[in-house]
């Protein structure tokens, strides 16, 4: 199972934001790319990168700082957070990085989803961001009618590489994962699952590791820049495990 460190860009920063609340933010640095080189040279193999402003304002934001990462580091980034056309998908995956993000869109605009499927197969991940069960869009800022589960069923048939699900009461709160919702996922799931949101020990990686091979990573952001977890040791027990 991979662990995956979380670079959250807003203003052209490295922050933490708490439930997603873009007034609630922990600045980190201001070297995108060095913060980059630090996960590398830890160990990382993938980097989850979301354009936060991006994901308010439903285009890119950010993406001198992205393509700094991609210039300075030999590893796969996926990136998420105001995708919302195919061209913005061409242009990511075109300047180098893995995979792209799709969470409002793949509410709201299917016919972009299925397009970005059929052009891109397996690079369109799903962003699966959930309160109290339900589907948020636009950043957070706004929640749908549409349960997680129910968008699942919705999207079995589609080129999808992964589904990332976070639940956002944990996300920042460090409180450990929501072990019941990702079971529901995985079992409803036809496609991978990256968990997110409140993983902060090695306890809740070996937990979220335990739901089967389906899982194929998790995202760790605040613990990791809070030197709650460390990365290395996080890799090396998931290894003995």
């Amino acid at each position: 199972m991979l662990v995956i460190p979380a670079i959250d860009l807003k203003d052209g920063r490295c922050v933490r934001l708490r439930q997603g609340d873009m007034a609630a933010e922990t600045v980190y640095s201001d070297d995108v790319p060095a913060v980059a080189r630090q996960w590398q040279q830890a160990g990382a193999s993938l980097i989850h990168v979301v354009d936060l402003n991006g994901a308010v304002d439903g285009q890119p934001r950010n993406l001198s700082q992205i393509s700094a990462i991609i210039r300075t580091v030999k590893l796969n980034i996926q990136v998420g957070g105001g995708i919302r056309s195919i061209e913005t998908v061409r242009r990511y995956l075109g300047a180098g990085v893995a995979r792209v993000v799709l969470g409002t869109a793949a509410l709201t605009d299917r016919s972009f989803l299925e397009k970005a499927c059929q052009e891109f197969p397996r690079q369109i991940l799903l962003g699966l961001d959930a309160r109290d069960g339900k589907v948020a869009v636009r950043g957070w800022t706004a929640i749908s009618e549409t349960t997680a589960a129910e968008l699942l069923k919705e999207l079995a048939g589609y080129a999808l590489g992964a589904v990332i699900y976070t639940d956002i009461a944990r996300d920042g709160m460090l409180g450990g994962p929501n072990l019941a919702a990702l079971q529901e996922m995985v079992e409803l799931s036809s496609f991978p699952v990256i968990a997110s949101g409140g993983i902060s020990r090695i306890e809740d990686l070996r937990a979220v590791q335990s739901l089967g091979p389906r899982v194929e990573g998790a995202i760790v952001g605040k613990a990791l820049y809070d030197g709650k977890l460390d990365y290395r040791a996080a890799l090396a027990a998931l290894g003995e495990a």
